[in-house]
């Protein structure tokens, strides 16, 4: 006997010894080779499918005439069909009999259907995400600690991050401090957002700067336009501009405004920049930066109001 002719005959012992491992499901034979078979063949086909998705995104990303958002919805849709044209593949490949394992197939698929409820609902939300490109990669949008959405602050300055990546799942954002937050695709379609680079990048930042009494309003008005507009991060166009907005117990307040279009690259910064400029600028001047005090006023018993 041939040493190809053992080999077969060894391979067709193996096979039959493992065939002869398994369970019967009603009309089914549930035996080892088939459950080693399907994982040969899913293994295959896992492989091919993936080695298929990386030509197909080699091939998209060298298309100028998509933008990102495009591109990454054609990769979602593009994976979605050949993952379930794999799994209908497979199964006519293997010769499983569903009908033979409807009973079971139809509780496992309930079972499957409940745990997976919010999973589905996050693919589906960030394919609506990327469809109608309300968020988009790049984008800068407010953030809140862990997964809650809304306008929060940290010292008073909104907490704001980049999309980095919308995923299956969730939305990575990246903030100034270098958390990466992931927010559910579910809960930016069902919460209210707050996109900064939605129609436009430029954003106006105001600052409360107090001023005394005591002093010349418009000569610290225009010190503080001529701070804003030395900082080369602040746009010329629209100018800044400084109001008046109150009159305090102590100061005169007023609030500089002015746009930035680069809001990823932080706001704390830019504020500290800008009110230490001010702070020069005053102290060159002779204004006097208003700090809260209290005068205490003592009395004799004679003048004491009855």
């Amino acid at each position: 006997m041939s040493v190809a002719a053992s080999a077969r005959h060894g391979v067709a012992e193996v096979i039959a010894a493992m065939k002869a491992i398994g369970l019967d499901i009603g009309d089914y034979r549930l035996s080892l080779y088939s459950l080693f078979a399907a994982l040969v063949v899913a293994v295959l086909l896992y492989v091919a499918v993936r080695v298929v998705l990386r030509a197909i995104k080699w091939v998209l990303r060298r298309n100028r005439q998509i933008d990102d958002t495009q591109r990454i919805l054609a990769e979602k849709l593009i994976a979605i069909a050949l993952f379930t044209l794999a799994l209908l593949f497979g199964v006519d490949l293997l010769g499983i009999d569903l009908t033979a394992l409807a009973v079971f197939s139809g509780a496992a698929g309930l079972a499957i259907g409940f745990g997976l409820q919010k999973t589905v609902g996050n693919l589906i939300a960030g394919i609506i995400l990327l469809m109608d490109r309300s968020i988009k990669p790049g984008d800068v949008i407010v953030v809140g600690d862990a997964a809650s959405m809304g306008v929060a602050t940290l010292g008073g300055v909104p907490n704001v991050g980049y999309v980095a990546k919308i995923g299956v799942r969730a939305v990575s954002v990246v903030t100034r401090d270098g958390k990466k937050h992931l927010i559910p695709n579910e809960l930016l379609m069902t919460q209210a957002v707050e996109n900064w680079s939605y129609s436009s990048r430029d954003v106006r930042v105001r600052m409360r700067v107090p001023v005394p009494y005591d002093c010349d309003l418009r000569l610290a008005q225009r010190l503080m336009v001529e701070a804003a507009r030395t900082n080369p991060r602040i746009l010329s166009d629209p100018e800044p501009v400084v109001w008046i907005i109150g009159f305090g117990e102590r100061a005169v307040e007023h609030e500089l405004r002015y746009w930035i279009s680069d809001p990823e690259a932080g706001l704390g910064n830019i504020q500290g920049s800008v009110f230490l400029d001010i702070w020069d600028r005053f102290g060159e001047a002779g204004i006097r930066i208003p700090y809260p005090r209290q005068d205490i006023r003592f009395v004799s018993d004679g003048d004491a109001p009855e």
